[in-house]
């Protein structure tokens, strides 16, 4: 049950929730007043409630679609009923609210419109060609939730940052989209991850680290497109499991080049391997 609870979930990929939540707490805190530690902690508590309460509607809503294409997800092997995941996907949404009233009222409001915009993709993404946008705003709200919780605040900083990492899960959930095919039809979408991208490199630039750090986003973002456009079979599950991992990556070079502390930093760097490695343990897509 513990297995199957984990992979509905899909909670390899949690630390780049947590690393969203380090990464909108400091943007803010580097622009206003406020606190780090326990606000970064009920943020990340938070948002893993909201990730692994999203993935699990993610599975009910699509259960009969998964009895004929995916057949090896938990609720169409027979695992758990898709009642049982859908009150307990609702639950977690819910704990997930709950636990943001510790954190001020405007981190309250980011939760509530976090959780709607989860409900919608978890809803819509096979019906809308929006669903990549969709989901980019759900991790626009994991920054924002942080950052009202750390400082009351949402400053244009952190709202920046906020801005590229929604771009990038859009080219990241259009390729997500193509993995049942196993080939990208058209790679125009993808284009909106140079905004990313140039962001990274603005922010990160009169720091070494943060250079550093940025380096590694390019070259995993880079040998994930490479993989998108090479075709080769298994190759679009392989791009999109690296290219959300490479999301720590991109915060950590925020961090690093916008508010300077080398150490949370490279705990956010931390938590690109600690994806890739949970990624071989349950699969992150």
């Amino acid at each position: 049950m513990i297995r199957t609870a984990l992979e509905l979930g899909r909670v390899s990929n949690l630390p780049t929730v947590w690393t969203n939540a380090m990464a909108g707490a400091l943007l803010a805190l580097s622009a206003a007043p406020g606190t780090a530690f326990w606000p970064i902690v009920l943020s990340a508590l938070a948002l893993t409630l909201f990730y692994v309460g999203g993935m699990w509607l993610n599975d009910a809503f699509d259960a009969e679609h998964d009895r004929t294409q995916k057949a090896d997800r938990p609720i169409p092997r027979g695992d758990i009923r898709q009642g049982d995941v859908f009150v307990g996907g609702f639950v977690m949404l819910g704990t997930g609210i709950l636990l943001t009233l510790l954190l001020g009222g405007w981190a309250l409001v980011s939760a509530v419109l976090l959780s709607i915009s989860i409900f919608l993709y978890d809803w819509l993404h096979k019906r809308t060609a929006l669903a990549p946008v969709i989901m980019g705003v759900t991790r626009f709200f994991c920054y924002a939730l942080a950052a009202f919780g750390a400082t009351g605040s949402f400053p244009g900083v952190a709202i920046w940052g906020a801005l590229g990492l929604l771009a990038y899960v859009v080219g990241l959930t259009y390729a997500a989209k193509q993995e049942a095919y196993d080939r990208i039809e058209r790679a125009w979408p993808l284009a909106v991850m140079a905004f990313p991208c140039l962001l990274v490199l603005i922010f990160s630039w009169g720091s070494a680290l943060a250079l550093l750090i940025a380096l590694g986003f390019f070259a995993a973002t880079g040998l994930a497109l490479h993989y998108l456009f090479r075709r080769a079979k298994g190759d679009v599950p392989k791009a999109v499991t690296l290219l959300i991992a490479a999301i720590s990556l991109y915060d950590a070079a925020l961090i690093a080049g916008v508010h300077g502390g080398w150490i949370p930093a490279l705990l956010t760097v931390l938590g690109f391997g600690l994806t890739r490695a949970l990624q071989r343990v349950i699969a992150g897509t």
